[in-house]
């Protein structure tokens, strides 16, 4: 599925207006689960470059962290809600399958009586919100939108399960979505799923099995050696299709910004759409596995340290439970307080 660019003769086009990033303060080192995991530090980062994670504290849930991310965004500029009429979070851990935890963000972050609902695609939540607000806008429901990618995978992730408590961590990404001068803002999305891939990455509800009789264990299930084998192939091939659709080789990327699952998935990936890594925003090693807070969390930070400047060309790209997928281009624009550069702890995400 591809979306285009929502800049037209008589409306400008759309981008991200503002951003804001939350990463709970209690560090997680690898260390910290030698003691009670078969396993030791130096093994979790060789095999997936993450060296720690943030873990949300005891009374801190999804929609504390990215009412979190959303006063950061604020923080940096106090106008940046203005003409939000419409918030997507984008979750797998939820605070409660209702209400939505996009209605208890707006609610706590002043946008009382806008639409509100949550979006499920896993790892690539934050890209496919992203697109779901450029259509909101463009259908004339929403003049401007709070995309949120929010986790709190702490909460349901088993952590005596060596296989995913190593790769997990929490935080929260917050971007608004609105108007942008011509010639920025995004260009095209891809996205896509397929359900028959989803007993290799699910998170157990309701339902002990799936459609074709696979049984599902308590909370995360994983496959890890069929989601790196999904994800490299997928996020090549989505990358690929989306720089050809926006007209683009890997040569015109400034800088890829993809989803952190996995130190290797990320140099697998980037080599099938020929981009260096030199050019990749990774901050896997002190986050972790935020689900769809990586997206806008290597966003922020790549922000905060100046390597993302104006008119730089961007391409985004994720995979995640479904199993799914989303890219997208956009040509940045950094004409708002919220999209400059922070002055002090420039690499440092708020917590």
């Amino acid at each position: 599925m591809t979306t285009a660019s929502g800049a037209s003769p008589t409306r400008p086009p759309l981008g991200i207006t503002a951003l804001g990033a939350y990463a709970p303060a209690r560090v997680i080192s690898n260390a910290d689960f030698e003691a009670r995991l078969e396993t030791n530090a130096e093994w979790i980062e060789s095999r997936t470059g993450i060296r720690e994670r943030r873990f949300a504290a005891e009374d801190e849930f999804t929609s504390d962290v990215g009412v979190g991310a959303v006063r950061d965004l604020l923080a940096r500029d106090p106008d940046a809600l203005s003409e939000v009429d419409a918030v997507i979070c984008a979750t797998v851990s939820p605070d409660a399958l209702m209400p939505s935890t996009a209605a208890l963000i707006a609610m706590q972050v002043g946008l009382t009586g806008v639409a509100a609902f949550d979006l499920s695609t896993a790892c690539s939540g934050f890209v496919y919100g992203l697109s779901v607000a450029q259509g909101l806008i463009l259908a004339g429901t929403a003049r401007r939108v709070l995309v949120v990618g929010a986790e709190a995978l702490s909460k349901v992730v088993d952590q005596d399960d060596r296989n995913t408590a190593i790769l997990f961590g929490d935080g929260a990404g917050a971007a608004v979505v609105g108007p942008v001068p011509q010639g920025y803002g995004f260009q095209q999305f891809v996205l896509g799923a397929d359900g028959a891939g989803g007993s290799s990455l699910y998170i157990r509800c309701a339902a002990t099995k799936l459609p074709g009789g696979f049984e599902m264990a308590p909370g995360v299930g994983m496959n890890g050696r069929e989601v790196f084998k999904f994800a490299v192939r997928v996020l090549g091939d989505s990358g690929n299709e989306v720089l050809a659709k926006t007209g683009l080789t890997s040569r015109d990327v400034d800088w890829v910004v993809p989803h952190q699952a996995n130190i290797r998935i990320i140099e697998a990936a980037n080599e099938r759409f020929g981009v260096p890594m030199s050019r990749t925003v990774v901050n896997v090693d002190r986050y972790g596995n935020t689900s769809s807070a990586t997206v806008p969390l290597a966003l922020r930070e790549a922000l905060d340290d100046g390597r993302i400047q104006e008119g730089h060309q961007l391409l985004l790209v994720a995979f995640g439970g479904g199993l799914s997928w989303a890219a997208g281009t956009m040509r940045w624009w950094a004409g708002t307080p919220s999209l400059q550069p922070r002055a002090a702890a420039a690499a440092e995400v708020p917590a």
